[in-house]
């Protein structure tokens, strides 16, 4: 074989069980782990950034042991990473990929960025309407301002 038919890879351990989130676009890894309160996880992590893609050119990915997303966290993901592709493991076999979808709702998981809206002020969950799936912006049901992806914040 010549040299330059050697394939450069990055080799990692594979997880027994748990769930690969991959094709994160570079800058939005670390947010992802943010809000999915990563930092505080006593398991196995990988965490992955700025590598060769051949479908984005870049991209981060995240290998979460013994963990499976509830529905809610997949919409996190999904707001902030809509490329993200979860892979299930179990028993070291991939049983389930899918790409993550942007939510025609988001319920409880996003702040409003008006400071007078009622969710600000009272013990009231918020409640989003996705208006724009691709430029990300989101409508509150209380007050209808707009947030736009750059506003986004979630709720902790």
């Amino acid at each position: 074989m010549e040299k330059e038919d050697l394939r450069k890879e990055l080799k990692v351990s594979a997880i027994e069980n748990g769930t690969v989130i991959d094709h994160i676009p570079t800058n939005n890894v670390f947010q992802v782990i943010k809000i999915l309160n990563l930092t505080e996880y006593n398991n196995q992590l990988l965490i992955g950034t700025n590598l060769e893609s051949r479908k984005m050119g870049k991209k981060g990915i995240i290998k979460v042991t013994n963990k499976f997303f509830e529905s809610d966290e997949i919409n996190k993901i999904a707001l902030v990473a809509p490329s993200a592709t979860l892979i299930i493991i179990k028993n070291f076999e991939v049983v389930e990929k899918k790409k993550v979808e942007v939510p025609d709702t988001a319920e409880k998981i996003v702040r409003c960025f008006n400071p007078n809206c009622i969710t600000n002020n009272e013990n009231i969950s918020t409640k989003f309407t996705v208006i724009d799936k691709v430029e990300l912006k989101l409508r509150c049901h209380y007050c209808e301002k707009i947030t736009a992806r750059k506003n986004i914040s979630f709720r902790e």
